[in-house]
């Protein structure tokens, strides 16, 4: 699986990346979504973006609404990796198509990796 990692916070942004790339995933990081839509400039082949909705700059709906504006016909699959549990939260990124909602309080490093490798299978 290739993953893009987008989460303004450097300690979760590397041990995210290092818990994915153990379990033999390609991993690349950015830390905003401005930078984000950078690395998608340079390459469009992920098959997921995981992201956090909360970042300087541009919030997680407005950088999925960006990338799905740039590229219509991708089929790349948003994961959503937040603090933000409350359910309008979740529920304004299952409006725009998310794939899914993890809660980082919820989900130990381990069970992250599991969450998303079960979604990009479905």
């Amino acid at each position: 699986m290739k993953l893009l990692l987008v989460d303004d916070d450097a300690f979760l942004r590397d041990m995210y990346a290092t818990k994915f790339n153990q379990k033999g995933h390609t991993v690349e990081v950015a830390e905003s979504g401005v930078a984000g839509l950078r690395a998608l400039e340079k390459d469009n082949t992920f098959e997921i973006i995981l992201l956090d909705m909360v970042m300087p700059g541009m919030n997680g709906i407005d950088f999925i609404k960006k990338v799905k504006d740039t590229y219509p016909d991708s089929n790349m699959k948003f994961i959503v990796l937040s603090n933000q549990g409350q359910r309008e939260d979740i529920e304004a990124a299952e409006s725009i198509g998310v794939a899914g909602y993890i809660v980082k309080a919820e989900s130990i490093p381990s069970e992250v990796v599991s969450k998303v490798e079960e979604l990009y299978q479905s």
